[in-house]
């Protein structure tokens, strides 16, 4: 089967309920047997077919009741306003999962574990992110705000450094975990601070993950 070629990189914001280092990330159930997550993107470069992308930002808001692979979530997704419609489509197509190969990229595989999928947003998203710090914030008023830091040694206070690298990731080769607090209201809700946040440089395309 033929699909529209794309491809998009630029920094991301990952945030869960799950305590640091997250399970998901080593094929294990979450800490708090559902899954709550958030995550938010930097378009540095990207298209979708013809279509240019970069600059743009996203922001999505996920619940599970469950573990992921379950099923039964549902998904708020918040699009750049300063989108123009082709854009716009071209970024719900790549977030809801559709014109990728099965089983690629996180995006095709969470929709495949989805059963609600909330009206987009297109609103203004704040975003800014210091990978090698992890540190970072992503935001949407009046709706959600993520805010990252370094996991601190809960003795010395001092700031504790961890790398994870998935060379078959369906999102990313390598992330800095950090830990992360997340509040969003509406459609689906996240309340939680001192929890799992990495931070990486996403490569995404039609065929999965490239760097």
């Amino acid at each position: 089967m033929a699909y529209v070629d794309w491809r998009i990189t630029g920094p991301e914001i990952a945030a869960c309920n799950c305590d640091w280092g997250c399970p998901c990330q080593f094929n294990a159930l979450p800490t708090r047997g559902n899954c709550r997550a958030m995550t938010a993107m930097r378009i540095d470069h990207g298209h979708f077919g013809h279509t240019k992308l970069d600059g743009l930002k996203w922001y999505g808001m996920f619940a599970w009741p469950g573990p992921i692979h379950e099923g039964g979530g549902e998904v708020l997704v918040v699009i750049d306003k300063h989108a123009n419609d082709e854009q716009r489509a071209a970024l719900l197509t790549i977030l809801t999962g559709r014109e990728t190969v099965p089983g690629a990229t996180i995006f095709n595989v969470f929709a495949a574990m989805l059963s609600k999928v909330h009206e987009p947003v297109f609103a203004d998203i704040e975003f800014d992110v210091d990978i090698d710090q992890r540190r970072g914030r992503a935001a949407v008023q009046g709706l959600s705000e993520t805010n990252v830091e370094p996991i601190r040694n809960p003795i010395t206070g001092n700031e504790h450094r961890a790398r994870v690298s998935l060379p078959h990731g369906f999102e990313y080769h390598l992330a800095e975990f950090a830990s992360g607090t997340v509040k969003s209201t509406g459609a689906v809700t996240h309340d939680w601070s001192g929890r799992h946040s990495h931070l990486a440089m996403l490569d995404i395309s039609t065929n999965g993950v490239l760097n």
